[in-house]
């Protein structure tokens, strides 16, 4: 048996399981696992430990592990905070391989709770435990009835049992996933809450389950990309498998990075690296609980779409054209068109007694609460080219007449166009109905339109894990000369200077010119008065160097304020920023904002895991508002945004440069000349790793 074998069996359909510190009090949580159990008609062997009891729940209990009369596959922890790390060594002695930890207490609660996960991590690696939690509620296996939890939501019966591998990083939330996926009809084949992945993460765990045939989809609830090179792993692993994951994930902030220098640090928040991460490993990122669980559903029928395809393009069909506008809305807001039906689908639903007009809403009126009306009109939209999906919106009939208000959309899901339904009304019964029948069902135009637009922004994962540099190592930030000889390496233009100190001469200058400080100190040179423009003779630059380096030296004491780097005025159409850093979680990404002070005073901005390819690039360009101008509007000069575009790609290859190590680096402006005339880059910084 292999070692990720027996850690997937161990871990989530054990034989024998040990519950540390069960409770005979049936009102504790600690007596729940052992009373799930039970309920639940696990076959295997549970011991109840327990010094302070000779039974448990009417149960005979054991004093300790070690008196166990045969070892547990997996010791569930659910004593007290202090005793753990000792039970976990226990555990280690005896050689139980898995333990999960119920307690809270750890990196949650502050500096001392941090070096309490730091002991609790130290012991378990050197007694050779694999460790779930702490601040885990236990995981729940229900094809095998393995009900390992102290989560209240599990005392219901009868839960149903799907193909959906649910993790969460938030402890609570399987319950609610499980009482809500019942009202949705959504079963579950496994749920784990994974508590602070002191061990064991998400990505290690649902690996675990790949080859599982029973399990079909994975759900993620995350509070932060933790293990990020593992969830990587997982999720190329999964699309190579067509196992869709959905995710929904916390912490949209804005706030940056502490180690960063660049503005790409400070404008790449937390929020875009998440989306960039989840969206180029193959997961759907979505931003409503909704439709995290209405849809699971939709992506095996929306698969992660290839380069060079039209965007996609949604045809709407209804009783109901106020429900429909809603959708139509939710959908244009997340960048998702809705079209009308081509001249010859209208001829076809004429030919099939279905009359409309021209229009992005085929609204079939109380005409389409008849079956045979709005069955005819499915069949021809969900076979007409112009259509990638299909969205039929009931109204009241749901509630009132169910079976005859989803029947048509039943009997349609077969359809060579997939078919999603929303509900208007509050109509559960119609809703279950269209659950039951593999129909993807939102009972909001929010998570109908959340749904759809996150399976759409996935991309094929790459096939290789992308190299990335420790994040946190020692750093050292390069002067803009210096930056500029890497730009030189990877043959991005870059504007000429001349460098001069104190005591040089002023001559051979073309005018006018830009003069700035050169100084690996001052990373950011016009926060502190370091940089002139327009300088348009010899005494108007001799007057600039002296302001420069005085107000430098009053807003950077100590910094090196000697020389002054000028270069020529670059004529230009406008500017980018194009930046690339290391994350300490999700590793290398690249990013391009409209550039100079507009890039933070915007926060309007592209952010991709590197490398990218030149699809890629031109992607992120498309999707920057600030950079459209460029584009040739209302008859502007246009710039070279193919130029641009290559730029993104050639400073994105700094992920796979070996030497030197490249934490940061960040050209801003990169000025974008006019269209086949290129890009220029006139300012620069990089920050590399030191060597020790």
């Amino acid at each position: 048996m292999s070692s990720d074998h027996a850690l997937g069996r161990a871990l989530l359909a054990p034989q024998r399981i040990a519950i540390v510190g069960a409770s005979d009090d049936p009102g504790k949580t600690s007596s729940r696992p052992l009373s799930y159990l039970r309920r639940s008609g696990y076959a295997g062997t549970v011991y109840p430990v327990n010094a302070r009891r000779q039974t448990v729940l009417g149960e005979p209990c054991w004093p300790s592990l070690a008196a166990l009369p045969e070892r547990p596959d997996h010791a569930f922890i659910v004593a007290p905070t202090d005793t753990v790390a000792g039970t976990v060594e226990e555990c280690g002695r005896l050689g139980i391989k898995v333990a999960t930890v119920l307690a809270d207490g750890f990196s949650e609660a502050g500096p001392q709770g941090r070096e309490r996960q730091e002991r609790l991590l130290r012991a378990a690696r050197q007694s050779g435990v694999r460790l779930l939690g702490p601040s885990s509620l236990g995981m729940v296996n229900n094809a095998d009835r393995v009900i390992l939890t102290a989560n209240a939501a599990f005392a219901e019966p009868d839960l149903p049992v799907g193909g959906t591998f649910a993790a969460s990083q938030s402890g609570s939330l399987i319950g609610a996933l499980v009482s809500r996926g019942r009202a949705r009809g959504v079963g579950f084949h496994g749920l784990v809450s994974v508590g602070n992945e002191a061990d064991l993460g998400i990505g290690e765990i649902c690996a675990l389950t790949l080859d599982d045939p029973r399990v079909t989809s994975y759900l993620l609830f995350l509070e932060g990309i933790r293990h990020g090179a593992q969830l990587a792993a997982f999720a190329r692993a999964a699309a190579a498998r067509a196992k869709p994951i959905i995710a929904y994930m916390l912490g949209r902030s804005a706030e940056a990075r502490e180690l960063a220098v660049t503005h790409t640090g400070a404008l790449a928040t937390e929020a875009d690296l998440a989306d960039a991460f989840l969206a180029a490993n193959g997961i759907a990122r979505v931003g409503s609980f909704d439709a995290l669980l209405e849809g699971v559903l939709v992506l095996p029928r929306l698969p992660i779409r290839r380069r060079g395809q039209r965007r996609p393009q949604v045809g709407v069909v209804t009783t109901t054209g106020g429900g429909a506008a809603m959708v139509v809305d939710q959908l244009a807001l997340r960048g998702i068109a809705t079209v009308a039906p081509m001249p010859q689908t209208v001829a076809r639903l004429a030919e099939r007694g279905v009359r409309v007009e021209p229009s992005r809403i085929v609204d079939l009126t109380l005409g389409g609460t008849r079956y045979a009306v709005m069955k005819a009109a499915l069949d021809v939209l969900s076979s007409a080219p112009e259509f990638d999906l299909v969205v039929a919106v009931v109204g009241s009939s749901a509630r009132f007449q169910p079976d005859l208000a989803v029947k048509p959309i039943i009997d349609s899901a077969g359809a060579p166009t997939p078919i999603v339904a929303f509900i208007v009304p509050e109509a559960p019964a119609a809703l279950e109905q269209l659950s039951r029948g593999g129909v993807p069902s939102f009972r909001t135009p929010e998570a109908c339109a959340d749904a759809i637009a996150a399976a759409w922004s996935r991309r094929d994962p790459p096939v290789r894990a992308p190299r990335a540099e420790a994040a946190s190592a020692a750093r050292r930030t390069l002067d803009e000369l210096e930056s500029y000889r890497l730009l030189d390496r990877l043959g991005i233009a870059r504007a000429p200077g001349q460098v001069l100190g104190p005591a040089d001469a002023i001559d051979g200058i073309a005018y006018p010119v830009v003069a700035k400080i050169l100084s690996a100190d001052v990373p950011h040179k016009s926060d502190a008065g370091g940089v002139e423009v327009g300088i348009a003779d010899a005494d108007a630059l001799t007057a600039a160097m002296q302001r420069i380096r005085a107000c430098v030296a009053s807003h950077v004491p100590g910094a090196d304020v000697s020389r002054i780097l000028v270069q020529p005025h670059v004529a230009a159409v406008g500017e980018a920023l194009v930046g690339y850093r290391v994350d300490p979680l999700v590793g290398p990404i690249v990013m391009v904002a409209a550039g100079g002070v507009r890039a933070e005073l915007y926060r309007d901005r592209s952010v991709r895991l590197a490398p990218v390819d030149l699809d890629g690039a031109r992607e992120m360009i498309a999707e920057v508002t600030g950079l459209a101008a460029l584009d040739g509007y209302r008859g502007s000069t246009p710039g070279d945004l193919e130029a641009l575009a290559r730029a993104i790609v050639t400073l994105s290859t700094l992920a796979d440069m070996d030497e030197p190590a490249v934490l940061e680096a960040e050209i801003n402006p990169l000025l974008v000349k006019a269209r086949g005339e290129g890009v220029v880059a006139v300012d620069a910084l990089v920050v590399i790793a030191a060597q020790p």
